[in-house]
């Protein structure tokens, strides 16, 4: 069951815009390879310094980091050498992935958040397909008693075309997740404008602090309307993510070129198989120079070996060569 809040018509829609606001944006960072398969540790060190230094934050073992294929002690070292390239004191951001995992789901949740927590990170829950045959109510409650102990903590709305264990929430989800003090805001990936619409406007009637990051790699202009964003999108080139918001902050028309550029980039990179969209991030970082192979994780769908061409005119359209 969707929001039911009706469709803006489209003046109402151009209305929403919010001029000269800057958004929260954050990369879900990708974690690349060596050739002998093993992770680039010095490669994805960098991407996390370069993706600060560009103005985003950094959100790890995310689906762009391979939440779901890496094994505990995977994420952890990935927390660790998030922490080290970041130095002692900036925020970032990490999953906390459950599916499969058996036990009670509170103390795997915790598990998780508080590994993320000890190193200064701010949790974000991935769904389980647990939750797919649970009652509304259920959900709040998980929420709840999961947050309790932390100062700060995301949600997250998968969508299933990204992952079987995601799922779109009710308005009734929604409005309780919203009553939840350290729970801070939620990731939304339905790849619907509408349905992000339809939260925005309830999180103005219910807790107008509580942030709507945009997973929408098919529609970012969504900062337009008010949301924030988290997007795998944002891995491939954050410096150009972090120019596109200064020139939207600043009320400057170029906003519009380089959004579009964006936006043809993630057009192509997360075109069905959607999950392939990790392998497309690898060919263009590698393009780049960025890191030392296209390869994506061993389990990830991948791309034709064409992609690297297709990969080449979205970077030359951002202004790469």
């Amino acid at each position: 069951m969707q929001l039911n809040s009706p469709c803006m018509n489209l003046e109402n829609r151009l209305l929403k815009r919010t001029l000269g606001r800057k958004p929260v944006g954050m990369a879900a960072c990708l974690l690349p390879f060596e050739e002998d398969g093993s992770i680039a540790r010095d490669a994805f060190q960098k991407a996390i310094q370069r993706t600060e230094e560009a103005g985003l934050k950094c959100a790890v073992n995310m689906d762009t980091g391979y939440a779901n294929y890496l094994s505990d002690d995977e994420r952890v070292k990935v927390l660790d050498w998030t922490r080290e390239a970041l130095g002692a004191d900036r925020p970032f951001v990490a999953g906390v992935f459950v599916e499969g995992l058996e036990g009670d789901l509170v103390d795997l949740y915790r598990r998780g958040a508080d590994a993320i927590a000890e190193r200064g990170g701010t949790p974000i829950l991935f769904q389980t397909t647990r939750f797919h045959e649970w009652m509304n109510e259920e959900i709040v409650e998980l929420y709840a008693k999961v947050c309790e102990p932390y100062e700060s903590v995301l949600g997250f709305e998968l969508g299933r075309m990204f992952a079987p264990n995601g799922m779109i929430y009710s308005e009734e989800v929604i409005r309780g997740l919203m009553g939840i003090p350290s729970l801070k805001g939620i990731k939304h990936s339905s790849l619907s404008r509408d349905e992000e619409l339809k939260r925005l406007a309830l999180r103005d009637e219910v807790r107008p602090d509580f942030r709507i990051y945009t997973g929408n790699d098919l529609g970012i202009d969504m900062i337009e309307y008010g949301s924030d964003y988290l997007l795998g999108l944002a891995a491939f080139c954050p410096e150009k993510f972090a120019e596109r918001d200064r020139l939207w902050a600043n009320n400057d028309a170029g906003y519009f070129k380089l959004n579009d550029a964006l936006q043809y980039l993630g057009n192509v990179g997360f075109r069905a198989s959607v999950p392939a969209y990790k392998h497309s991030c690898a060919v263009f970082q590698h393009l780049l120079g960025r890191i030392p192979t296209s390869e994506p994780h061993k389990l990830c769908p991948r791309r034709p070996d064409w992609e690297v061409d297709i990969m080449k005119d979205c970077a030359k359209r951002l202004g790469y060569f």
